[in-house]
Parts: C-alpha cells; structure tokens; sequence
C-alpha cells in the first residue's frame, strides 16, 4: 500500500501522543520508511501545531484563487477582450479578469491559438484589375525590349515627384496585433501623422541614380518648374559626358507631364517618352505591387525580372534623402515616400 500524506500525518499524530520527541519521531520514521518519510521540518510543524491543540490531520480550506482559472467563462472573456482590442496586453487583461499570467498565456496559445505579430505595411490597396495591367504592361516591355537584353535599356530614365514625410513611427512593439489561427496576416496601408515633408522628384537609370530636385517653397509641381528647373538639370545630368545621348523618358500622366509645354519642351530637347500603362497612377503605384516581398498577386515569372529592374531604379537611398531633408536635432524620424 502507497502511504500518502494523511498517512504520515496520522503516524505523526499517534507519536506526539506516545510522548515521543520530534526527533525521535523523525528517525523512526526515517528508519521504517527511508526516502519516502517526511522531512524534518515536516515532523517539527506538526509537532507545533498539535501543541497548539490542532486534532485534524486534513488541510485546513484556505481563500484565494482556485487551482485553475481556465475556465469557459475566462476563455470567452479573454476572446472578447482580444476582439475588442487586438493591441490588448498581458496586464490589461490580468487586471481586467483577475487571472494570473500563467492562466493568460495558457487560455492565448492552447485554447485560442493566437499569436501576436506586426503589422505588415503596404503602399497601395490595388483591385485585381489594376494588378492584371500591371503584370501585362511588364510582359509588353518584356518583349519590346528583348527580356531586357536590348541596349535601348540602357537610355531609359525613370522619375516622380513625391512628398518626403518625416514622422515618429511606432515601435515593432507598439504595431504588434493579436492573430486567430484561421485569420489572414494583418497589413496597414496608413501612416501615421507626418511632422514636416517636402516635395522632391528623383530620377534613375539603369546604373542608378541619376538627380534628385528639390521643390523650393512650392506645394504643387506645374509645367514650368518641371520644364524650366526640373528636367533640365536631369538632362544635363545624362548628357554631361555625351551631349547627344538618347534618353527614353518614363514618367506618368500627371498634368504637369501631358502639358503641351512639356511636349514641346521634349520634341525640342529629342527625348522619346516610353509607352505608359492605360490606367492613370504614379510610378510608385506601378512598381509597389511587384515587389517580391509583396504577396498580392502571383506573378508570372517573365514579369518579374522588369518589375524588380523598373523597382530598383525607383527606390532612393537614405542618404540621398538625408541630404535634401534634414533630420531636426533629437528627433527620431522615419522617411516615407507617399503618393
């Protein structure tokens, strides 16, 4: 028969009323029961509290929490409080349920099966529609320019004009949400409130980047900034060492660029505009959506060699930016480029 602890306890009890000491209790029982027995300490306390008059040898009921919190009602509880906020934390809902960390870590990842992650941060929401012309408008450059072998690649220029926002983000921490098992990944097209910007437009080509203009003191691009400033300086930029250079131009549609004086300007300056996409969007809007570590569409693989080609040329470095946008004195900052 295995001895339990009433066992012990009763044993303990019938040599406090032989008369027995602590320790002669204590050898006795190490002697009949070797590891099994109770520890000294055991012997001495019950020794104390049979002195005291205690008679029961069951333990005593005490007040508190019970074993186990984990429970229906504090599954769905905590489910509701995930649901309400998905930044929700352990504390909050620690002081919220009055269960313990453990019981909150138990009910998340066994009986709910969430995990908390980031955020995923996206340029643009696209319909499928918008991504299908993209995908074609790359095969259609794909085939022009002989899957990229073409020299002709080598004179296409690409370039926009954006806002640069400076603003504090969030911390990976502050951006993590509470994820269910059968849910989609999380992603976030808005930013947060910039603290100062400044319009620029940067250019690229194949080999990198080209020039970057800054607007000063202006809030909108026209025609007669982007042809008596702007290009210019792109231009002789290209043709610095070779005045004669073919430049193959890819910009959108924007007003300031389907102007008849912009297109007058580039007739008199013999620069080929490159064929757009039918939809009216930005550079950015073209490029963002294939980017490989972007998951909103699967794209054929002849797509992508162009599209990370036209991405690469479209992406400006910090230190570029850094040099036209100071960072004010202990600011954290984090740059962005918007529509």
């Amino acid at each position: 028969m295995e001895l339990n602890r009433e066992h012990f306890r009763a044993i303990i009890f019938h040599n406090f009323r032989r008369g027995l000491s602590r320790q002669e209790c204590f050898d006795e029982l190490n002697s009949l029961y070797s590891d099994k027995a109770p520890s000294y300490s055991t012997v001495k306390n019950w020794y104390n509290e049979f002195n005291r008059g205690r008679c029961s040898i069951q333990d005593e009921s005490r007040a508190g929490r019970p074993k186990s919190v984990v429970v229906p009602e504090k599954i769905n509880a905590v489910r509701e409080l995930i649901k309400q906020d998905r930044h929700v934390t352990y504390r909050e809902i620690e002081a919220s349920l009055d269960i313990s960390m453990t019981s909150i870590n138990k009910i998340l990842h066994e009986h709910l099966s969430v995990k908390k992650i980031c955020l995923r941060w996206i340029p643009h929401n696209l319909t499928n529609a918008q991504k299908k012309a993209r995908v074609d408008w790359c095969k259609e450059m794909l085939e022009k320019y002989i899957q990229g072998t073409s020299k002709a690649v080598y004179n296409i220029y690409t370039g926009d004009e954006s806002w640069i926002y400076a603003y504090e983000p969030e911390t990976k921490q502050q951006s993590t949400v509470w994820v269910f098992q059968d849910e989609a990944k999380p992603t976030k097209v808005v930013r947060g409130r910039s603290t100062s910007k400044q319009m620029i437009a940067c250019f690229f080509g194949i080999n990198g980047h080209v020039a970057t203009v800054a607007l000063e003191q202006r809030r909108t691009v026209n025609s007669e900034w982007y042809t008596t400033i702007c290009l210019p300086e792109v231009i002789g930029e290209i043709r610095k060492k070779q005045k004669n250079r073919r430049i193959i131009l890819h910009h959108d549609n924007a007003s300031s660029h389907t102007s008849t004086q912009t297109k007058a300007f580039l007739t008199e300056r013999k620069i080929e505009l490159m064929e757009q996409l039918k939809s009216r969007c930005s550079l950015k809007a073209q490029w963002a959506v294939l980017s490989p570590s972007i998951n909103l569409v699967a794209i054929p693989e002849e797509a992508t060699a162009i599209a990370i080609f036209f991405l690469l040329l479209i992406l400006a470095s910090r230190r570029l930016i850094e040099n036209i946008f100071p960072v004010p004195p202990g600011f954290q900052e984090r740059i962005t480029i918007q529509n």
